[in-house]
């Protein structure tokens, strides 16, 4: 929330969005039945941490956050209300010895919000968040509760829903063992090393991270890793002499515990504490998604582009994700690389830069993520997500006046 000639205005994470509509706060299921279906249009606030305008709308924009918590844990799944931030989820499995496949860098978003975007952490065996997810509850255009599973046929294609489905209420997310990661961090890789032997570096580890911003001759990388072994030298890189941030220049005060000691994967998965809570973040951000198996080539490209990245960067991360079968996950269909971009907070001097980037990655079918900044049209996007026309019909079907539409989804999944 920030305030504008004294009247309080709402603004996603960074500052760069400010909402069209003063936020509803339902603080019953019912209460939010009866507010949808009384509604023209209804967009869905999560936890503000997308960077464009795909939560907004010229109606109803609401929150979940107040709705009475859900948090039923058995030994195969969990019961969450769409509101809750991973960091609660988290702590509440870990308390039973239970745990989720993965986790993203920040444990502050909200379950339904991560998985509506397609959010993901790390990993060659590591699907998005949202492949976690069994079982979805949310209400329709008619106020009406609608709940799908993963035996549904159109559970694949309502997961990662950018909103055009209706308000989720709840979600159940399949759940196993506890288990321990060692977090290492290594200063100095060559970002020759890392072209040159990509596969190596980024299938060392649960969940591997690699951090530049494509003008340094070195990479930081950061293994999470279930093992507590580790080398103190690894493809000419050493073990970190201190905690370190992504930025380098940042404090690490509230990045997870590194050093190789080991503890609970809720506490190491991502790279930010729960009880540092993010004030806005002087940021903008891109990511885009390029096969697996052209990784090499996407490093290539970025370092030849090092000097366009130069005036506005301030780090990139480099991932990876398991394919998944979610209709619109950034890894659907293929294993994937995704490559992160921290931009400064100027949209002016940002996007001629993102437009650049996106020409160079095309040659690599790079699809950019649903939340962040990025330049391609609506019919690059559906080349590049081969499911988007499945998906816009099977959203037709669950909302046929378009109550869930915004000038997002219009300008970018258009009917």
């Amino acid at each position: 929330m920030v305030r504008r000639k004294g009247l309080a205005v709402v603004a996603n994470w960074a500052g760069n969005v400010e909402f069209s509509s003063v936020l509803e706060r339902p603080r019953s299921v019912a209460e939010l039945q009866e507010l949808i279906a009384a509604a023209e249009k209804v967009r869905v606030l999560g936890t503000g941490h997308s960077f464009n305008r795909i939560a907004d709308t010229s109606g109803t924009l609401l929150t979940v956050a107040d709705l009475p918590k859900v948090l039923e844990i058995g030994t195969s799944g969990a019961t969450v209300s769409a509101g809750l931030r991973y960091g609660e989820i988290t702590a509440a499995l870990q308390a039973r010895g239970l745990a989720l496949h993965n986790l993203g860098s920040l444990p502050h978003i909200s379950v339904a919000g991560a998985c509506a975007t397609g959010t993901h952490g790390s990993g060659d065996t590591n699907g998005p968040l949202a492949d976690a997810v069994y079982a979805i509850t949310f209400i329709d255009s008619s106020g009406s509760l609608v709940t799908l599973t993963r035996d549904d046929p159109d559970f694949n294609g309502a997961v990662i829903s950018l909103g055009a489905f209706g308000v989720m209420v709840s979600m159940t997310l399949n759940v196993e063992r506890s288990y321990e990661i060692t977090q290492v961090v290594y200063d100095g890789l060559p970002v020759q090393r890392l072209q040159s032997s990509f596969d190596a570096v980024m299938s060392s580890a649960y969940s591997v991270s690699a951090f530049t911003d494509w003008v340094d001759p070195d990479v930081m990388v950061w293994r999470k890793q279930k093992t507590p072994a580790f080398d103190r030298e690894w493809l000419g890189a050493k073990v970190a002499d201190g905690p370190r941030h992504p930025i380098k220049v940042m404090p690490a005060d509230y990045a997870t515990e590194q050093g190789g000691i080991p503890g609970p994967w809720n506490e190491r998965l991502p790279h930010f504490r729960l009880e540092f809570t993010p004030s806005n973040g002087d940021e903008l951000q891109s990511e885009y998604f390029v096969p697996r198996r052209r990784g090499a080539e996407a490093v290539e490209i970025l370092r030849s582009l090092g000097s366009q990245l130069a005036p506005v960067i301030q780090v990139s991360e480099i991932r990876t994700i398991a394919k998944s079968d979610l209709w619109l996950s950034p890894s659907q269909g293929r294993d994937t690389v995704a490559l992160h971009f921290t931009w400064i907070q100027d949209e002016d001097a940002v996007r001629p830069v993102v437009e650049a980037l996106e020409a160079a990655l095309a040659p690599l079918d790079a699809r950019p993520h649903w939340g962040k900044v990025f330049a391609a049209d609506a019919a690059t996007l559906a080349q590049r997500y081969p499911k988007v026309p499945d998906f816009i019909a099977l959203a037709g079907r669950y909302d046929p006046a378009g109550k869930f539409r915004n000038d997002y989804l219009d300008t970018y999944l258009p009917r």
